[in-house]
């Protein structure tokens, strides 16, 4: 772990970069030029494609999903993430489509946290409380890329390095996610993270999945399974009231396949809630499956997190046009796996804390099929 910060750390400069195509019995992989940040800093697009033609692309900005492409029950590949075409209307306007959330997933109440008996503020950038790493989280930030190929398939690894200080979070913190696709149409995203100081910490990638397509329409009529017998109750801010209330007798209960539109009018605005999991023996555990009987896709989420974010898409409202549709209200939906909201504010939740000569790493795994 780097214990001094170099001061063209922050900055990846223009360079000359070689195209890369590659392609062996396993994933082929591409890579293009996607656009230049206002400053000229090149930012790259990866295709990893398996032999089953289902594809993902991710930027090295905010390592984003731009795409992912899967097949349905008669072979048809279909976009099922909600993004845009290029590079300048995500540095424009987005609600985090598809983009590597830290260096806290979800709110902190009020922008602040205690960690070892000093006060640490952050950006109030959701009203009067910090949201997703705060204004310029790692959504926004250029992450270095490496290709990695190996025999259970192949892996794009991003990197970044969050200086001390930034967003107001404590620490140095060297950073790397890994993308990897194999010929089981599987995607799995494995986060790892170090510091030179005590830190939190909280990662995950935020998705907007439609697996009608991402042009389909609503995702009111996907049916949802989440493996979890509590859910987190939050305010009107949508902060964590500290209670864990179980999902029994409530429509929170998706322990059983529901179909999302039977009963999301009767949640204000939609859902936008944090499950505890039900875990297993086993290293990654069920946290849910999605099924839209239409096209037959099947998406079930396999971690090592304890929890699950629960979104509903409830406030994309059709002024965002993206590859060529429009984002209306429930266009899609996030189903990102992490730590539970608002701690340290709320001890009685896990801890996220991040100690130097520990390492943090989770694992999700995105695994789609037909049926």
């Amino acid at each position: 772990m780097p214990q001094k910060i170099d001061a063209n750390a922050k900055t990846l400069r223009r360079s000359s970069i070689r195209p890369l195509r590659y392609q062996d019995s396993l994933v082929k992989v591409e890579k293009e030029r996607f656009g230049n940040l206002p400053d000229g800093t090149d930012i790259d697009l990866y295709t990893l494609e398996n032999r089953s033609s289902m594809s993902v692309k991710i930027a090295t900005y905010g390592g984003i999903i731009t795409s992912l492409k899967v097949p349905d029950r008669n072979g048809n590949i279909d976009d099922v993430v909600l993004g845009y075409e290029t590079l300048a209307q995500y540095l424009a306007v987005s609600p985090y489509f598809g983009c590597i959330v830290g260096r806290f997933a979800n709110r902190m109440a009020q922008g602040k946290f205690m960690l070892d008996g000093m006060e640490y503020r952050l950006p109030k950038n959701d009203g009067g409380h910090h949201s997703r790493g705060g204004t310029k989280g790692f959504d926004k930030e250029v992450w270095r890329a490496n290709i990695i190929r190996q025999s259970q398939g192949t892996s794009l690894e991003l990197s970044y390095l969050s200086i001390d200080g930034e967003e107001g979070y404590p620490g140095n913190l060297a950073c790397k996610v890994i993308y990897t696709l194999d010929n089981n149409n599987v995607l799995s995203i494995h986060y790892e993270a170090e510091t030179d100081k005590t830190t939190v910490v909280n990662l995950t990638n935020r998705s907007y999945f439609n697996l009608g397509g991402h042009d389909s329409g609503t995702i009111l009529g996907h049916e949802i399974m989440i493996n979890a017998d509590f859910y987190i109750p939050v305010d009107s801010a949508l902060i964590p009231t500290g209670a864990v209330e179980p999902v029994k007798n409530t429509l929170m209960d998706f322990r059983t396949p529901k179909v999302i539109g039977s009963r999301i009018s009767h949640i204000h605005c939609g859902y936008e809630h944090n499950y505890l999991l039900n875990r297993s023996n086993l290293p990654l555990s069920h946290a849910a499956t999605l099924f839209e009987p239409r096209c037959g896709r099947v998406l079930e989420i396999y971690t090592t997190q304890p929890g699950l974010q629960f979104y509903t898409g409830n406030f994309l409202d059709g002024s965002l046009k993206g590859k060529g549709a429009v984002y209306h209200k429930h266009a899609g939906l996030c189903l990102e796996t992490q730590y539970f909201p608002d701690p340290p504010n709320k001890p009685v939740f896990p801890s996220v804390i991040l100690k130097p000569q520990h390492k943090y790493q989770h694992t999700t795994e995105f695994r789609f099929s037909t049926r």
